[in-house]
């Protein structure tokens, strides 16, 4: 099993809403993805409530059956639709990809 998690530091504002309002939208067009692709197992988004300096605004969290199956995740249409608009809204992007 692959774990797949993603930190982003979110923008003010951008396409025309605040950080808050984007965060949202980014959770549901993320966790739609869920049941869509072949090998995803899990994809959820949280949100950071501490607030302190070195805190990342979102958390991606993923598990997919294997290292191939993240390979077709991350050029499935499901998810690179959903990447000009994560891309858009973020100023900082953290990645780590494991195997358990």
């Amino acid at each position: 099993m692959i774990k797949h998690i993603l930190l982003f530091k979110l923008k003010d504002e951008a396409e025309g809403c605040t950080k808050a309002e984007n965060i949202i939208k980014a959770k549901a067009l993320v966790e739609g993805m869920n049941g869509k692709i072949p090998g995803l197992l899990k994809v959820e988004v949280g949100t950071d409530y501490s607030s302190v300096d070195d805190s990342a605004d979102m958390a991606l969290y993923s598990e997919f059956e294997s290292r191939e199956a993240l390979q077709v995740y991350a050029n499935h249409p499901e998810h690179t639709a959903v990447l000009p608009f994560i891309r858009a809204i973020i100023s900082e992007r953290h990645l780590i990809d494991y195997e358990i």
